[in-house]
Parts: C-alpha cells; sequence; structure tokens
C-alpha cells in the first residue's frame, strides 16, 4: 500500500536540503497519519591513513557526540513543529549502506531525505548518497532540494506503461491532493528513422495507430489519478528523448515548485531504453522534489 503511506523514514544530515526535507516528512505524516522514524548515519573517517589507526580511534567518540546531538536537535525540531517522532536511530555505517539496511528492518512506504547538503563532518556530497539510495532501495523514494520547492504546486508524473511508473503516479498523486497541486502525465515515444524515399501511406496509417494506442493508454492512466487528485490531469504525449520531455514539462511552469515522478526499473515504450536511467537522470536534474518508485520486487 505504498500510495498512501503509513510509516515514513526521513534520513537527515543537517543539511538545508535536509531541513526541507523534514519539513516534507513532517507534512506528509501530520497529513496522513503515518507514524514517523527519523535517522542520522554518521562514520568516521581518519583524514590522514598513515597516522597510526589507534591515534584516530580515540577521536572517533567526538564525531559520534557529534552525531548523536545532531539527531536530537532534529528530534526537537520536529516535535517544536507539532510532529510526533515514533522513533530516532542513529546509525553508524557508510551513509548508503545505512540508510537502506535501516529501510530493509522497517519496510517503509516512503523515505524521504536531502539532495545536495555537506554532513557536519563533511563526510561526502549527499548527492552521491541520494544517488546510492535511490539506485538500490525498495521502498519509494522522494528526494527534496530547492529553497521554495515544498510543498509542490504541480505534479509532472512520467509514464512509461509500466506498473511501477502506475504506482509512482498514484503516490505522487496522493502526494499533489494533499496540497492541492495540478498534475501533468507525460509520456516520450520515438518515430523510427525515416527510410529512403520517405514514409509511404501503409507506414503513416501504422505511426499513426501507435500514436493512438499511446494517447489512448494514458488516457486510461489518467482516470485512475482523477480519481484521487479530485480533477483530470492534463495528458502530454511528446515525441523525443524521455529526459527532455519530462524535465521540459516540468519547467514550463515554476520548476522549483514542480513533483516529477518516475519509476525506476520499468522499460521505455520502444523497448529499448531501462527507466532507470531515466529516474537517475531526472534525479540528478530536476530543479525540484523527485520521486521515485522502486521495481516491484518480493521482500
Amino acid at each position: 500500500m505504498d500510495a498512501v503511506p503509513t510509516k515514513i523514514v526521513l534520513a537527515t544530515d543537517g543539511s538545508e536540503d535536509a531541513a526541507l526535507a523534514t519539513r516534507a516528512a513532517l507534512d506528509l505524516s501530520g497529513a496522513t497519519g503515518a507514524k514517523l522514524y527519523v535517522a542520522h548515519a554518521w562514520r568516521f573517517v581518519p583524514p590522514y591513513a598513515d597516522y597510526p589507526r589507534v591515534m584516530w580511534d580515540n577521536y572517533a567518540y567526538l564525531y559520534e557526540r557529534e552525531a548523536r546531538k545532531l539527531l536530537g536537535a532534529q528530534v526537537d525540531a520536529i516535535e517544536d513543529m507539532g510532529g510526533v517522532v515514533a522513533e530516532a536511530r542513529l546509525l553508524k555505517n557508510p551513509p548508503v549502506d545505512a540508510i537502506l539496511d535501516l529501510c530493509d528492518e522497517l519496510e517503509p512506504d516512503l523515505l524521504v531525505m536531502g539532495s545536495r547538503g555537506l554532513g557536519p563532518v563533511r563526510r561526502i556530497l549527499v548527492g552521491s548518497v541520494s544517488d546510492g539510495v535511490v539506485h538500490h532501495a525498495r521502498c519509494p523514494v522522494l528526494v527534496v532540494r530547492g529553497e521554495g520547492s515544498w510543498p509542490p504546486k504541480r505534479v509532472v508524473v512520467g509514464d512509461d506503461g509500466s506498473q511501477d511508473a502506475g504506482r509512482a503516479g498514484e503516490l505522487a498523486a496522493n502526494i499533489g491532493r494533499l496540497f492541492g497541486a495540478d498534475g501533468v502525465l507525460v509520456r516520450a515515444y520515438r518515430s523510427p528513422p525515416e527510410p529512403i524515399g520517405g514514409w509511404s501511406t501503409e507506414d503513416r496509417r501504422k505511426l499513426d495507430e501507435v500514436l493512438f494506442r499511446q494517447e489512448g493508454a494514458l488516457e486510461l492512466r489518467a482516470k485512475g489519478l482523477r480519481k484521487i487528485l479530485g480533477r483530470p490531469p492534463i495528458l502530454r504525449v511528446i515525441e523525443g528523448d524521455a529526459v527532455a520531455a519530462i524535465l521540459g514539462v516540468a519547467g514550463e511552469d515554476d520548476e522549483r515548485g514542480t513533483l516529477v515522478a518516475v519509476g525506476s526499473r520499468g522499460l521505455g515504450m520502444t523497448g529499448r531504453a531501462r527507466l532507470g536511467s531515466v529516474s537517475t537522470k531526472i534525479l540528478r536534474t530536476a530543479a525540484g522534489p523527485v520521486l521515485v518508485r522502486p521495481h516491484s520486487r518480493a521482500r
């Protein structure tokens, strides 16, 4: 039941984007009644590997103390804003592994995290952490970034006809409904190269039939999202690259205030490219928040 979250994990590192992710997680938890878990991962990395390890081990507790203080401050901030934290977890491991292990244990309906900040001990770019988490997570991941991007005013769903894209759209629509956001469904397609001598009348008829079927399939998806949003989403069928099509639509109106949602493992309409590559490119280039729904698989 990932269309309506009942359990949310917030992964935080104290950065500006993490603060925005906190606001998003708190809003979603409050609006849905979902339990909210807060986690912070830390790892001590000696600045000079040539020094004896025992020397640096003696200072590791200082880093742990700072990490514990950051997590406590995060919980206090959430409670000051009226939120309730079901449990706070301090994780000692590389951030990607620690966050993924926690999600395997808790099996949340949604993981919320920031995108580009640096942790308090300047461990590692959070952008690379979010990439790693999204690539391997078994639950939907909402990556929040950009001042003024939350709450979303629009939801743009990249739809390739796969089950994962459909579920990503449902979850994104449920999130958008909470804030009165408008919805847009985007499907990209590529026409085959024009043959020497041009298209025959029969070839053009077949191409028109393919486009008609794709528009019809998108309209069926739109009916489901209409029930969630309370109004019909805008439909866009665009010839060209999927990433360019999705980002182009997202940038048409307040790109930072647009939540982009995609699946992560489905095949595109032509079967030539995995949507995993699309989701990775969207995650790295979108100006606003991105929701990625992983491939359906048994736990």
